[in-house]
């Protein structure tokens, strides 16, 4: 068996032959996550729907891998409008409401392509140690 095991998920894949995650061992690390719709795989009008299904698209991708949202070391968000930072602010908050218990994250500008996306992200996992630290 490959010591390297691509993730897949249903409903998600890049224009290009890469996986949407990759593991070895217990570390995970996803390629670019965009927000299209996991049923039509088109993108959303608003900034709103692209980071709900961006949000669905990690956890299904952790799950695949065996881990969860609380193995989340680091997320990078890549958004064509940072002044809209508080559209991904408020579902952060609800994932991760214990300010004590958050992953790191860095937020920056990036070129989009003139594409319909308003932001990608990509995030590195790292699943606990059994001795809890």
């Amino acid at each position: 068996m490959a010591r390297r095991r691509s993730i897949h998920i249903p409903g998600y894949k890049h224009a290009n032959p890469i996986p949407a995650g990759c593991k070895v061992g217990n570390i995970v690390a996803t390629g670019l996550i965009t927000g299209r719709d996991p049923v039509s795989g088109a993108m959303p009008p608003t900034l709103e729907a692209q980071v709900h299904n961006m949000f669905g698209h990690v956890k299904a991708i952790l799950e695949a891998a065996g881990g969860s949202m609380d193995d989340i070391v680091k997320l990078n968000v890549y958004m064509k409008d940072p002044g809209q930072r508080g559209l991904l602010n408020d579902p952060w908050l609800k994932l991760f409401p214990d300010e004590h218990s958050r992953p790191a994250r860095h937020t920056q500008r990036a070129d989009m392509d003139g594409t319909p996306v308003s932001q990608r992200l990509e995030c590195r996992i790292g699943r606990r140690l059994s001795h809890g630290r």
